[in-house]
């Protein structure tokens, strides 16, 4: 009976003792998984603005306003937040303010990537992300896109391994009771499009504004 009592004894400290263990052990991990939290939690976000030959496309302070994000005209998009992802994959068109537009006039927006499918390598430019025509400049002064919509809103999607792409948005003034619209073979593709002819052919003239941001994938 003795040792029965014993050996019970010494199983229950045993036992004990691993439990004593397996808490402490639950403890630091529960402990490792907040610090790595707090440390996602706090990522610095670091907005940062484009410079050189970039930073020269951005005139006549042109807005591109994202939900969160705000302006992101002239800048790169920050990973932090999954901005990357979500300006790819959730968000839709942003708003596009010029407020020194003419309240009486009508302007056209044409959004690009010049860089498709990669900027080393752009054998698909231009790639057409959106095509708006006879938006009224009282509307684009408050960032309201609103038109005569020629190609819909593509979000960015730069290729995994592409590096940065530029997404390039122009404002030029459409000339008064000009019918503007794209060709079959343009309306079959986004991709290869001859943005430069067709700015010709509706005598749209050089932008009034111009700017754009990049990003790459997420």
């Amino acid at each position: 009976m003795q040792n029965g009592c014993s050996h019970s004894g010494g199983a229950t400290a045993a036992e004990a003792k691993w439990m004593k263990l397996l808490v402490t052990c639950l403890f630091l991990i529960g402990l490792s998984v907040i610090v790595v939290q707090k440390a996602v939690a706090s990522e610095e976000c670091i907005f940062e603005k484009l410079d050189g030959e970039d930073a020269k496309f951005c005139r006549g302070d042109l807005e591109v306003l994202y939900p969160e994000l705000g302006d992101v005209g002239c800048m790169y998009i920050p990973r932090c937040n999954q901005y990357r992802k979500r300006i790819s994959k959730e968000w839709n068109s942003p708003n596009v303010r010029y407020q020194k537009a003419d309240r009486n006039k009508h302007y056209v927006l044409i959004m690009v990537d010049p860089d498709a499918p990669s900027r080393a390598n752009p054998k698909y430019r231009y790639w057409r992300h959106w095509l708006v025509t006879n938006i009224r400049g009282t509307d684009l002064k408050t960032g309201k896109v609103q038109g005569h919509v020629l190609t819909d809103y593509i979000r960015p999607t730069p290729p995994s391994h592409s590096g940065y792409h530029r997404y390039q948005f122009q404002i030029y003034e459409q000339l008064e009771y000009e019918a503007i619209s794209l060709s079959t073979e343009e309306e079959a593709s986004s991709g290869s499009w001859d943005m430069e002819s067709f700015v010709d052919q509706f005598q749209l003239g050089a932008p009034v504004a111009s700017t754009h941001f990049l990003t790459e994938h997420y």
